[in-house]
């Protein structure tokens, strides 16, 4: 078997080739296929997925059976600055894979996130409830969904929230670099979702493209939180020492407006491969205990 993951420079990316090379993740042992599996790990630098010409060179070459798209433009603002390329690279992007996926006869994988939703809810999100994303990153991220869907008929899109790793940048590290440069920090408390360890998504994500339960998938921190009960466990389980403020969006403004709750419900896990994934509480203290 081969994989070929994008954006492997990323923390989903990494942590998904750490736990294939090592044959398990924190949460147990992995398929034992993957012990003989190929893994082409590629970056923007080695392939752009914007372009078709570049997508279909590399399906050609190294002709893999499952795709792992974890390329994508995930700075929120930015994407509200520069709207084309957050477009070419969450939309046409996952288009040109999904394409070139369906004439090589490869699975997709494509990476997707709670901010296809507008955050108007009051319960978990399941992956039938409609879509109605407020911001330019959840409208690109929608629309790569829909490509994968019209262009690829063997895919798997995997929606996750507030995710967090070992490499990258992440909400967990800049509340440690802020604690350690300035002892406190102010949060939101009225904005809901679920915490997302890398190292259970990534685990999750190796079973279910073992499979052929194409559709959707919510995969996210089990248990919901406030950014700032968020930032406070953070805080505690590090050790540091540091005030950590609450206050509202509306006192803490951003150029892009972000979901007030975008909870996941695991449906589709809890019906085909079964949901592992951890409480964020949990998880994110055997973060701590790996690092």
């Amino acid at each position: 078997m081969k994989l070929l993951i994008t954006g492997c420079g990323g923390q989903l990316g990494e942590e998904l080739q750490t736990i294939i090379s090592q044959g398990k993740s924190q949460l147990g042992a992995i398929n034992p296929i993957y012990h003989n599996a190929q893994v082409v790990a590629v970056d923007v630098k080695d392939l752009d997925i914007t372009n078709q010409s570049q997508v279909e060179t590399m399906m050609e070459k190294e002709r893999p059976d499952i795709v792992i798209n974890c390329a994508a433009c995930t700075n929120v603002d930015g994407c509200e600055r520069d709207k084309d390329d957050a477009f070419r690279v969450n939309a046409i992007g996952a288009m040109r894979l999904a394409i070139a996926c369906e004439k090589y006869q490869a699975k997709l994988c494509q990476i997707s996130t709670d901010y296809v939703f507008d955050g108007n809810g009051h319960h978990p999100y399941c992956e039938y409830d409609r879509c109605a994303p407020t911001s330019v990153y959840g409208a690109t991220k929608l629309l790569g969904e829909e490509y994968t869907r019209d262009f690829c008929s063997r895919y798997f899109i995997v929606r996750t929230s507030w995710l967090y790793g070992k490499s990258g940048k992440n909400f967990v590290k800049t509340v440690l670099r802020l604690m350690s440069e300035q002892h406190k920090m102010t949060v939101v408390n009225d904005q809901f979702g679920n915490p997302t360890y890398a190292n259970d998504l990534a685990h999750h994500i190796l079973k279910i493209i073992l499979t052929d339960d194409y559709g959707i998938y919510h995969c996210s921190g089990n248990g919901v939180c406030s950014w700032y009960e968020f930032a406070k466990k953070i805080v505690e389980l590090s050790g540091m020492e540091g005030e950590v403020l609450a206050c509202t969006s509306e006192e803490y403004k951003t150029p892009t407006k972000r979901p007030a709750y975008s909870a996941l419900d695991h449906t589709m896990l809890r019906c085909t491969v079964g949901d592992e994934m951890r409480h964020w509480k949990d998880a994110l203290s055997a973060f701590f205990q790996d690092n």
